[in-house]
């Protein structure tokens, strides 16, 4: 509905108003104007405003809802350059170049740093997650295989690393390749943990928050239904294994040269100063050998002689000489020769931890906070930067080149070419984490969309398995069938999730998924963390203590929470569709106590439990405080969160303009040209857009 024309020439006279009353309202509602005459019979022409009407129109008129999910606009609130002078110009090239090197300076600590953070973890955890494969008994289980490879992936941070353990136990008879294929879809899910931990950064600015979280946990999703719909599928018909057999069989494949480290190259020089690890302690401990339960994982010595000696040597009797001519005696000895291997130590490494004698998990956790504390300082400074940055028509041309798509009748092509990209990337930097690390931060500050992400992240996961293909090419002859036959497991396996999740639109579920948990990630900031600990940990390691216990135990407790899930999804989509044919109680969840369908009481517990840090701080704090809500969103153990709670209810405080003045308003508005129908609410009042600071 319109509103009214008379709403245009209003004014703030209390007046009009009156003579509007005293008057006969004859007119008809699309006339408001009447005229009569005054005391000298000079005709008056009376303006009639219709109080009902206008406050009619300003009920009915549709409220434009601000989307979420829409990207921000990133002005130019800089000097124009054409207002520039020549010093001008020079400054701000020489800005823009200084600005690009510190951005690309960040990038490489940030990559450094996630390089670090991988070996802190194999640290701390690569002996478990060895004992977790050391295990053969409880791996012929599929669902235990999925949640022991989602629980290493997790602890090295290393998808490469736990396919390596697979590759090497299999080829050594450990494992068959059927055991080994939901490892290697448990591995695809642990190593989405990265970016999650990452869009964690992130959480100072709610708006930034959610959309950065959303596109990480994209790649969750992704992960978790490819694998709910194919592992009980590779369990009854076995079609990856049957697939990759024939693909190996077919193709008379043969060592080649390993895959080219590109990004390693740049990034080698500086972290191997820092940490070096002997990656092969954790492949022993997975074999099962006692000795290298008692190695360290940290290197000492880089390089190393190996020497091979024919030595005089005894033996118990002539029956364990090598042969009966190199065999002799000599009174109570019995002599033969046999080769010697002699390692001789040359040069120890160069990195910071090479004579400490600490523990390999205090190393760990030294490395772990210092990695975590550059990632976020870098994150930080990258999206300040990118910020600085992407403004004006640079943001544009940005925005339009990674979100724009083909025309029409080529529309449906732009999203396989964003996964040829996120492939392509991926293959050059050997890395999907170090990929959706990276575009994480885009996509919080708004340059990349939810939907563009989604693609460029499948395409990752496929970058990820043509690096390990190349290297299982590279694989000596004896391993060679195997270590190829799983990392071809692994790339059927993404081929199938993204059949399955993304040719037909309304199949893209990850994306509605992921929105719907930035959206309370972005209320309840709390659940990320809780999200990220249930689901990579707590559950994972709770199906691999049932599995412990016997299949029969696993079915027992994990069927009956599987038939409530899919009781709450049907009961949840019929509420949302087709309400009519379920019962009144049934057709929302008031029938339930607050706790169980709302996180608001679980909310309000996480806030008594911290409240003893709810206190007020000084005005010489709060300076330190504001930017500490800024950069780290202040958790609620943080001292500065009683400051942020403040803050930000200040600044949803609105303050409402006087009745008398509500006309004045209108028609300010209706001289520029918008409607005030289109900015205001459906409420009798008019309240202004300042807000209380």
């Amino acid at each position: 509905m319109a509103p009214w024309p008379e709403l245009e020439n209003a004014q703030p006279d209390p007046n009009k108003y009156m003579e509007g009353d005293t008057s006969q309202q004859s007119t008809t509602p699309g006339k408001g104007k009447d005229t009569s005459q005054n005391d000298s019979g000079t005709p008056v022409t009376k303006i009639e405003l219709l109080p009902s009407y206008s406050t009619v129109a300003l009920i009915e008129e549709p409220t434009a809802v601000e989307d979420p999910w829409d990207l921000p606009e990133l002005r130019d609130t800089g000097i124009k350059w054409s207002e520039r002078d020549t010093k001008g110009k020079i400054l701000c090239v020489f800005q823009g170049i200084g600005k690009f090197i510190l951005l690309l300076a960040f990038l490489y600590f940030f990559v450094c740093s996630l390089d670090v953070l991988s070996s802190a973890f194999q640290l701390v955890g690569g002996k478990v997650a060895g004992q977790f494969f050391s295990n053969n008994s409880i791996m012929s289980n599929p669902v235990a295989g999925l949640v022991i490879g989602v629980l290493v992936t997790v602890l090295v941070q290393s998808s490469s690393t736990s396919s390596s353990i697979i590759v090497s136990m299999v080829a050594s008879s450990l494992l068959t390749v059927r055991a080994a294929i939901p490892i290697i879809m448990g591995a695809n899910i642990g190593t989405s943990v990265t970016n999650t931990i990452v869009a964690l950064m992130q959480a100072g600015d709610r708006s930034e928050f959610r959309r950065a979280f959303a596109g990480a946990t994209v790649h969750d999703f992704f992960n978790w239904l490819s694998v709910l719909v194919l592992l009980p599928l590779e369990a009854a018909t076995h079609y990856l294994e049957i697939l990759t057999n024939l693909v190996v069989e077919t193709f008379n494949f043969k060592n080649g040269e390993d895959a080219p480290a590109l990004l390693k190259v740049i990034t080698d020089p500086f972290t191997k100063l820092i940490i070096q690890l002997d990656k092969k302690v954790i492949n022993q401990i997975a074999m099962n050998d006692e000795a290298a339960k008692n190695k360290s994982l940290i290197k000492i010595w880089c390089e190393t002689f190996t020497n091979v000696t024919q030595m005089n040597v005894t033996v118990p009797s002539p029956e364990n000489c090598t042969s009966p001519s190199l065999c002799w005696s000599d009174g109570s000895y019995t002599w033969t020769i046999k080769n010697v291997t002699y390692k001789e130590n040359i040069a120890k490494c160069q990195h910071i931890f090479v004579n400490s004698s600490l523990p390999d998990v205090a190393v760990g956790i030294i490395l772990l906070l210092a990695s975590l504390l550059v990632l976020c300082g870098c994150l930080i400074m990258i999206v300040k930067l990118l910020g600085s940055v992407l403004r004006g028509q640079v943001a544009v041309v940005i925005k339009k080149t990674l979100n724009t798509d083909f025309p029409f009748p080529f529309a449906w092509l732009t999203g396989y070419l964003a996964i040829l990209v996120g492939a392509g990337m991926t293959f050059i930097v050997q890395s999907s984490s170090v990929f959706t690390s990276a575009m994480t931060p885009l996509i919080g500050i708004g340059v990349i969309t939810i939907e563009r992400a989604y693609p460029l992240t499948l395409g990752s996961n496929i970058g990820t398995t043509t690096t390990a293909i190349l290297a299982a090419l590279a694989s000596p002859g004896n391993t060679l069938k195997s270590s190829l036959q799983i990392a071809l497991c692994h790339f059927f396996f993404n081929i199938s999730g993204i059949l399955l999740w993304y040719p037909i639109p309304f199949t893209r579920l990850p994306i509605r998924l992921a929105k719907g948990l930035g959206n309370i990630s972005a209320e309840y900031r709390w659940f990320a963390i809780f999200y990220l600990i249930f689901f990579f940990f707590l559950t994972p390691l709770a199906v691999f203590g049932l599995s412990l216990a016997g299949w029969p135990v696993l079915v027992g407790v994990g069927a009956p929470i599987i038939l409530v899930i899919l009781l709450v999804v049907v009961l949840r989509f019929l509420q949302s569709r087709y309400p009519r044919i379920l019962p009144r109680k049934l057709q929302s969840w008031d029938f339930l106590p607050l706790w169980m369908h709302s996180l608001k009481p679980w909310d309000e517990l996480i806030f008594l439990l911290t409240g003893c840090c709810q206190t007020r701080c000084c005005f010489c704090c709060r300076v330190c405080c504001r930017a500490c809500c800024l950069l780290c969103g202040c958790p609620a153990c943080c001292r500065c969160s009683g400051c942020c709670r403040i803050l930000e209810e200040e600044q949803d405080t609105p303050i409402k303009a006087p009745k008398a003045f509500d006309n004045m308003a209108m028609s300010t508005e209706a001289q520029d040209g918008v409607p005030r129908s289109q900015v205001d609410g459906p409420a009798t009042e008019v309240t202004s857009s300042s807000t209380a600071l």
